[in-house]
């Protein structure tokens, strides 16, 4: 690598620990930030949108609708146990406290029960996260309600 009496290369930018080579096309955009970059076009959210996102998280339309997601999907159960089966049965007796620890701030999603996949190669492993079917119920609302947003 030859290094110019400046110490750079073609401008070099350092990004997170990784080194960039910038083309000379891209030179006019080198001494721009990402930060500014990712902010420029960021009116299409509004405050209304970012202040409704848990109520139409929590709207049971939106719950059922990743209820029958999960259901769908089938899976395995997390660390505590349950299947999907059970699922109906749980949010029906206690659907409103988690909803209510949900708005809150008090919810806490349970620890990701571990299992590993044998990959094609023989003795290696893939280590997959398998989180509850509750948990994963609102993860998929949540997802419902982000999706079309981004």
């Amino acid at each position: 690598m030859k290094v110019t009496n400046d110490g750079l290369k073609d401008r070099q930018l350092h990004i997170k620990g990784y080194l960039q080579m910038v083309s000379e096309e891209q030179k006019e955009y080198a001494e721009v930030s990402a930060h500014q970059k990712i902010t420029e076009n960021n009116d299409i959210i509004t405050d209304f949108q970012m202040n409704k996102l848990m109520e139409k998280t929590l709207q049971a339309g939106n719950l059922n609708n990743a209820y029958r997601k999960v259901k769908s999907n089938k899976g395995a159960g997390g660390v505590d146990g349950m299947e999907v089966a059970e699922l109906l049965l749980y949010l029906k007796d206690n659907g409103k406290r988690l909803i209510q620890r949900l708005k809150a701030g008090k919810y806490k999603p349970n620890p990701v029960r571990r299992v590993e996949i044998p990959k094609e190669t023989k003795g290696e492993y893939r280590k997959l996260g398998v989180p509850t079917v509750v948990d994963r119920v609102f993860q998929q609302a949540i997802t419902q309600v982000l999706t079309p947003i981004y």
